[in-house]
């Protein structure tokens, strides 16, 4: 899809189903949104990007939870402060129970959000995405550097704000359990 089709297509306020039909219609972007109204345009996932996912899946595979608990690439409705309503799409989401079949998943039970930070998302991911996610009432928000050491920030919600309980770089993390973080 060019920018001229976009742009001739483009309602005055994107809503969720806004999103969903360009994603449909662009398979070469991934659509987000604030829940200030704030669009944003991504390529989609590189492959690196894809293995730490892939990583952190298979970690939680091997300590034992149901695959219907985590979900990679999957959207979330962000609620915002003054009403509005953002979709977000992290790089991976943990459950406390399993979800209903959706584009776009309400963010209760969310336990977890990780987002793997790529060249040019470094300001949305660490700024932005932590602001909302910590609004939206997300306990835990992890941010994956694409570092040689792969470092995952590991920010806990307090008070309404994150703050950063620990940091290590993935290979670490991969040698622990996901007990070791509050995530049973």
């Amino acid at each position: 899809m060019s920018s001229e089709a976009v742009d001739r297509y483009m309602p005055a306020d994107v809503t969720l189903d806004d999103l969903t039909a360009m994603m449909a219609a662009d398979e070469h972007h991934r659509y987000e949104i604030s829940p200030d109204g704030v669009l944003s345009v991504m390529p989609p996932p590189g492959l690196a990007r894809a293995i730490i996912a892939n990583r952190l899946t298979a970690w939680l595979i091997a300590a034992g939870f149901p695959l219907d608990r985590f979900a990679q690439g999957v959207g979330l409705r962000i609620p915002g402060r003054n009403g509005g309503l953002g979709g977000r799409i992290p790089d991976l989401v943990l459950w406390s129970k399993a979800q209903a079949d959706g584009v776009w998943l309400p963010v209760t039970n969310v336990l977890l959000v990780v987002e793997i930070i790529s060249p040019g998302s470094e300001g949305v991911d660490t700024v932005t995405k932590r602001t909302e996610y910590a609004g939206a009432g997300i306990p835990q928000y992890w941010l994956v550097d694409q570092d040689p050491a792969h470092n995952v920030t590991m920010h806990e919600l307090d008070g309404g704000h994150y703050t950063v309980r620990e940091s290590m770089p993935l290979a670490w993390l991969l040698n622990m359990t996901p007990a070791d973080h509050d995530l049973v």
